[in-house]
């Protein structure tokens, strides 16, 4: 642990208390304009989850010592454990400690042991300890400080009526550091906690949210593992979540409801966690030795893009064109009377065309209207047409979404490189 020696407290250990609860502020009104993106809260929730805390809620702050000491108040009304991140620096917007102080009925006092080893900090790096660094020193009485190796920002926990404030940096590395190295170790100490929380995402592409639901909505009412659903642009995650007393019967018990939600849902899922549909594409390819050539209209190269985007994508890549529907004809010629590209017959013969000029064993063709009026928010939604020519076999799809905007241009490769994956499985 990091400057933090805390003795476990044996009325936790004793009472046996699995399902602690927990809340995290984040403070910082950069936050509050969309300056910058929250990664820190991600970070914190599955760093809690993974010792077995359940987080109940997640509030952003802006910097306002008053609404943050509110914000304080009510998350200690409500559970054990409560984390701030940011608000710890120099300057006088840093609002964290004085909110933490006024939270919790205290004086803010100088730590000079905190005061001196900020100092060493500035002075092994050969910069000056300005006179607003001295107010990092400041913690609320009694508190332990939490020694910031990799910063400036130094973190404390307060121990409130036998609930804890633990306030930590907001820069992300720093925080990351001191929850490792400080946080979960004192929070497993303190709490003796028994209990596990395990998670495991099964990843699907080009599958709507309601069609899952449909096929797996009573795995949803499960309490232990739970299941839900989460959907992003182009895809849907499966989240199952166990908790239980070892890390054999969390995997246990997670296994069992893996198999059944695979059990229902077959080859809709590609893989699992950190798993991409066009890394999953791609390690197929390669692994079959297959090169594919790709032709694309409204997408805008979006497919290439995203299979390079990944290890070995461009070594399975033979040939790539994109350009305008009305352009086919003049840069890639046929002989195979294409009269209608926007078809599922016009999709095969181009992805044929395309095989053959490439001389590659796999052809995809994403041919679309490519109307920038045409797209989710339209009365017209468009249209796409697909067409996969593998050895032996070929493929089409009518995607019933068009036009050149990101959402659709996701959508419609997310879809793509699905079709593909499963091409690739027979």
């Amino acid at each position: 642990m990091v400057g933090v020696v805390w003795q476990q407290n044996p009325d936790y250990n004793n009472k046996g208390l699995d399902n602690m609860k927990a809340e995290i502020i984040m403070i910082g009104t950069e936050l509050l304009l969309g300056q910058i993106v929250d990664t820190n809260a991600s970070y914190l929730a599955r760093k809690l989850a993974q010792v077995g805390f359940d987080l109940y809620r997640k509030t952003t702050i802006g910097d306002n010592e008053m609404r943050i000491a509110e914000a304080i108040q009510s998350a200690l009304s409500r559970c054990d454990v409560v984390i701030t991140s940011g608000g710890l620096g120099p300057t006088v917007d840093d609002k964290t400690r004085d909110a933490v102080a006024a939270a919790t009925g205290r004086k803010l006092v100088l730590d000079h042991e905190l005061l001196n080893y900020i100092a060493e900090f500035f002075n092994k790096r050969g910069m000056d300890l300005g006179k607003n660094n001295k107010r990092q020193a400041f913690i609320p009485a009694d508190a332990t400080p939490i020694r910031n190796p990799v910063g400036t920002a130094p973190g404390f926990i307060v121990n409130h009526q036998g609930k804890f404030v633990l306030s930590l940096p907001g820069v992300p590395h720093e925080l990351e550091y001191l929850t490792e190295n400080t946080v979960l170790p004192f929070l497993q100490q303190q709490f003796g906690i028994k209990t596990l929380i395990k998670t495991r995402v099964l990843k699907t592409a080009g599958v709507g949210e309601s069609n899952i639901d449909r096929l797996i909505s009573d795995l949803e009412e499960a309490e232990n593992p739970t299941v839900g659903l989460a959907a992003h642009l182009g895809a849907v995650d499966i989240r199952v979540s166990a908790k239980a007393q070892t890390p054999a019967e969390v995997d246990l018990l997670l296994d069992r409801m893996e198999a059944k939600v695979r059990e229902r849902l077959g080859d809709m899922i590609y893989g699992m966690d950190a798993d991409t549909i066009e890394a999953v594409a791609v390690t197929l390819l390669a692994n079959k030795g297959l090169k594919i050539a790709i032709l694309e209209t409204n997408t805008g190269g979006e497919l290439v893009r995203r299979i390079t985007s990944v290890p070995g994508g461009y070594g399975v890549l033979a040939f790539a064109l994109s350009t305008a529907t009305d352009k086919i004809a003049a840069v890639l010629p046929g002989e195979d009377g294409l009269k209608a590209p926007l078809s599922l017959e016009g999709a095969e013969m181009l992805a044929d065309r395309i095989c053959r000029k490439a001389q590659s064993e796999i052809g995809v063709a994403v041919i679309g209207e490519e109307d920038p009026d045409v797209g989710p928010y339209s009365k017209e939604t468009g249209n796409t047409y697909v067409g996969v020519r593998l050895p032996g076999q070929t493929a089409a799809k009518h995607i019933r979404l068009g036009g050149i905007s990101n959402f659709a241009r996701i959508r419609i490769t997310s879809i793509v490189l699905d079709l593909l994956r499963r091409q690739l499985l027979r």
